[in-house]
């Protein structure tokens, strides 16, 4: 038996998986203990998930608790380099917290401390073509003082030199593929299973969510990455595109995995690249830590509430912790958790502006096609009527400047099993996740 535990910003949640079968044991969560320790809250949902008498031979653990990974992008210009480094850290389960290109000043590097990054993913140029910005890049952060790890994911034939730069400013570097090895040729799995690691070596020791050696052992991906990996599998089994909307208590993270457009490839291409597999965050959308946010996003959209939000919404954002125990609380977690899934799959499938404001959007995504959208996260797991308000929110909006959805089934993760099946896949037991994933 395996348990499979996330450790999310307010609920920890565990699911017991028979490794050889797939077959879903138990499932249970507990609050995240951060006051204290996360592995109290771990703990708990790991024993209450078991069957009775049941030994686990192993436990897995992703974790967004603390923040998550925070990344902060450096490429060379917004619309390309810039742009391709940011589509693969969000696919890595970073939150990207500073985005800067092109020739960087006092006060790009003052920004770029400011947002406090784990980690700092660093790209530029095509392989072969003119390394100058990439440099310059290198010993601006040599002589900044940053001291964050450094992902560099450029232009392949100045890897070595700027490698080199780098530590010997004493910063930890791990140089892998380029982002984007051509124009129009997007490749993130290197940089995603870099920024993996350096999660795993420095983030969550860095966080201090716990004094026991064992969660920094146990943990073996961030969140939002299992959860995508739990995605792709099932999209692969089922020959299927999938759409699924992660609803949180801060964030309402949005996943595609998307059949290649061949018109969109070769003369087409968008040149920093199509992310075919991707996710978006959205950091203001939270149903508790960010529900004004929620409000606000639904005001500039224009979109019609049931009820007068604001003061429900302000009520969350103060008191995160509360509970969903009354009918008109949860009536209000509903209607505040379908404006977040509407107002994200809008921005999801409109694109991303990288580079600031007046950016125009690019990466956008053609949703109609898809064949299955999934709905995720503890107030959709918890309302037996959330497929229904999912559809509409979703596959009914029809005033978004987008395709949405067309023919889609609806499907709630009640048993909460992608992410247990991203970390089951990943560490050696793929056959089960298929399995349990089976079961949706």
């Amino acid at each position: 038996m395996v348990v499979c535990v996330d450790v999310g910003s307010t609920y920890t949640k565990a699911a017991a998986v028979d490794a050889d079968t797939g077959a879903l044991l138990g499932t249970a969560s507990h609050p995240t203990t951060l006051a204290t320790d996360v592995m109290h809250g771990l703990e708990r949902a790991a024993a209450d998930a078991m069957p009775s008498g049941g030994t686990a031979s192993e436990t897995l653990v992703c974790s967004s608790a603390g923040g998550g990974l925070r990344l902060g992008v450096i490429g060379n210009e917004p619309l390309v380099t810039a742009r391709a480094a940011y589509r693969a850290g969000l696919s890595a389960g970073a939150r990207v917290v500073s985005v800067c290109a092109g020739r960087l000043d006092a006060g790009d590097l003052a920004g770029l401390a400011a947002a406090r990054p784990d980690v700092i993913l660093l790209a530029g140029g095509t392989d072969g073509g003119d390394a100058t910005v990439l440099r310059d890049h290198a010993e601006a952060l040599a002589d900044s003082g940053l001291r964050a790890p450094v992902v560099l994911a450029g232009n392949a034939n100045a890897a070595e030199d700027i490698t080199g730069l780098l530590a010997g400013a004493g910063i930890d570097v791990t140089g892998v593929g380029n982002v984007l090895p051509r124009i129009g040729t997007l490749d993130p799995l290197p940089a995603r299973s870099a920024l993996r690691e350096v999660f795993l070596r420095h983030v969550i020791a860095g966080k201090q969510l716990s004094a026991s050696a064992d969660f920094t052992r146990m943990v073996k991906a961030a969140t939002p990455d299992a959860v995508l990996t739990g995605v792709e599998l099932l999209a692969d089994t089922l020959e299927t595109d999938l759409l699924v909307i992660d609803v949180g208590g801060a964030t309402t993270d949005v996943y595609s995995v998307l059949t290649p457009d061949a018109e969109l490839q070769g003369p087409r291409a968008e040149v920093a690249g199509t992310a075919w597999r991707s996710r978006t965050v959205e950091g203001d959308l939270g149903v508790r830590h960010t529900a004004t946010g929620i409000v606000e996003a639904a005001a500039d959209e224009d979109l019609p509430t049931g009820r007068p939000l604001s003061d429900a919404a302000s009520h969350r954002t103060e008191h995160p912790e509360l509970g969903s125990d009354s009918e008109p609380d949860r009536a209000v977690d509903a209607e505040l958790s379908a404006l977040a899934a509407r107002v994200a799959v809008r921005r999801h499938a409109r694109g991303e502006r990288v580079g600031g404001p007046t950016e125009p959007l690019r990466g956008g995504k053609d949703l109609a096609g898809i064949g299955l959208v999934i709905g995720s996260g503890g107030i959709l797991r918890r309302d037996p009527e959330a497929g229904e308000w999912l559809r509409e929110a979703v596959c009914a909006d029809t005033s978004g400047g987008i395709r949405p959805p067309k023919d889609a089934g609806i499907v709630i993760d009640t048993d909460y099993v992608l992410a247990p099946a991203g970390l089951l896949a990943a560490n050696g037991h793929r056959d089960a996740a298929e399995r349990l994933l089976s079961g949706m």
